[in-house]
């Protein structure tokens, strides 16, 4: 059965090309708008992983980050943020909020598999099943 990988991007151009880029090593790829949406996706679908942008509009992805890590179905789900400002600062906030991953945009297929296979190989959803 294929990983399914959630991608939280406002951006529709980049979202579309992730979840290209995604479904090309065979994952399943789900866009969500905004973080409001990332976190109601994230419930309903339960996936193996998150992509979170974190600059979005109506909610952040350092909001909705904390949101589903402080949620007991879903905290445990690996989350790698994604942002054009790769700042130490962003990455530092990211971790303390639970992301597992920080990723810069933009970045390559290569780059973009390399970051989300740890998390992958088992998932949460492999052990349910």
């Amino acid at each position: 059965m294929a990983k399914i990988v959630l991608i939280v991007e406002d951006d529709p151009k980049i979202g579309k090309l992730i979840k290209e880029m995604l479904e090309r090593e065979s994952y399943t790829a789900i866009n969500a708008i905004d973080g409001r949406q990332g976190v109601e996706f994230a419930k309903t679908i339960k996936p193996d992983l998150i992509l979170m942008d974190i600059m979005m509009p109506v909610k952040d992805g350092y909001t909705a980050c904390t949101e589903i890590k402080e949620d007991t179905e879903i905290g445990d789900t690996p989350v790698i943020m994604l942002s054009a400002l790769g700042y130490k600062m962003n990455k530092k906030l990211a971790t303390r909020l639970g992301a597992e991953g920080f990723l810069t945009k933009p970045f390559t297929r290569q780059e973009l598999v390399i970051a989300i296979e740890p998390f992958l190989l088992f998932s949460k959803r492999d052990m349910n099943r």
